[in-house]
């Protein structure tokens, strides 16, 4: 069974015009005008159950928009979705016990009071059982190491321990699917760190289905096998990680650090036949960039046979500049993308 299944879904937006001046103003006061805005145009996609994906877009993209579809909290213009087997806004009781929801700007704790109060209340919203709570929060509260601030109020804790609560908040009923949008949005390191291990391991040893939407692609690479980009509300691609930088990314530097000057020309001897490029940045140091179609292997062995080297490093171009450069081609279309990368 499907955790989520998604086809042709369309979201229109009914926008007022807003007319300039002061007159403009008047006459939106007594007579407005509006337009239609298109958030997100017909998109599908399939998530199976157990699955980590990230949802990735640049802001205005779509995503928060899907995600309110899929939690019921927008009704679709048109298209199909079921999440769990419901139809979120019809069957919203019953769906709702199935999900739970992080949105990293908004809270689903009660700010004056204390945080074991705040869960307490869910527990009656979600009708879990006293015995099945305890034994949930618990296992949560250690997890996350929540010990001592179940007593202080939500106004009271850091950014990053609010959200390790609302972590806990969300997982309290035991969801099958968890929808986290922006979850670590203004955390440091540490924090964001402990939440990725903490989600990792969960959905491991639950099968938990998450769908992360998130700017920060350090999340991405960290949590998640499978990426669907969007771009101006449309899928503009949907698959793996690794496929995604196999077939955008521009190649590999090697640095090597010699024991003495070596000439370039000699460098280039050492590597010719093979469609790569040297740049020398000292004496001493010189960059090798390796498109994709060559062996990284076969380039390094050359010249570590023929030079006396004391470092290589490796460097691949990161997620970030082939995320920015599709971005910027305004296309999937894995050569556009790659003329953006390369001049970034």
């Amino acid at each position: 069974m499907l955790a989520i299944d998604v086809k042709d879904l369309r979201k229109d937006f009914r926008v007022q015009k807003n007319r300039e001046g002061l007159s403009g103003a008047l006459k939106d006061l007594f007579k407005r005008e509006y337009r239609e805005v298109r958030a997100v145009k017909d998109i599908s996609f399939q998530i199976p159950q157990g699955e980590i994906c990230g949802y990735i877009g640049e802001n205005g993209a779509g995503k928060s928009t899907t995600i309110k579809m899929l939690t019921g909290i927008l009704v679709p213009t048109a298209g199909e979705l079921k999440v769990n087997g419901f139809v979120p806004y019809r069957d919203r009781e019953k769906f709702v016990n199935g999900i739970g929801v992080v949105f990293g700007q908004r809270s689903q704790l009660w700010w004056d009071i204390g945080v074991i109060e705040s869960f307490q209340l869910l527990r009656k919203v979600y009708r879990v059982p006293e015995a099945e709570f305890r034994k949930r929060l618990d296992n949560l509260v250690e997890r996350l190491q929540l010990g001592d601030l179940l007593n202080r109020p939500v106004r009271k804790l850091s950014l990053g321990q609010r959200m390790r609560c609302e972590l806990v908040a969300s997982l309290l009923h035991n969801p099958s699917i968890l929808f986290l949008d922006e979850p670590t949005i203004g955390l440091d390191i540490v924090v964001k760190t402990e939440i990725r291990d903490f989600l990792m391991q969960m959905n491991k040893e639950e099968g938990t289905t998450i769908l992360l939407t998130t700017h920060d692609l350090q999340d991405i690479e960290a949590l998640c096998s499978r990426v669907i980009m969007l771009d101006d509300g449309r899928v503009i691609y949907d698959g793996g990680l690794d496929e995604l930088k196999t077939k955008w990314s521009k190649g590999r530097e090697i640095q090597f650090q010699f024991a003495a000057q070596t000439p370039i020309g000699k460098l280039q001897m050492l590597t010719e036949g093979l469609e790569v490029s040297w740049t020398v940045e000292n004496e001493l140091t010189a960059k090798l960039f390796v498109p994709h179609e060559v062996s990284v292997s076969e380039a390094m062995a050359r010249v570590v046979g023929g030079a006396d080297i004391r470092d290589i490093k490796i460097f691949e171009t990161n997620t970030d500049e082939i995320v920015r450069g599709i971005y910027q081609s305004g296309s999937a279309d894995a050569e556009a993308a790659k003329k953006e990368v390369a001049s970034s």
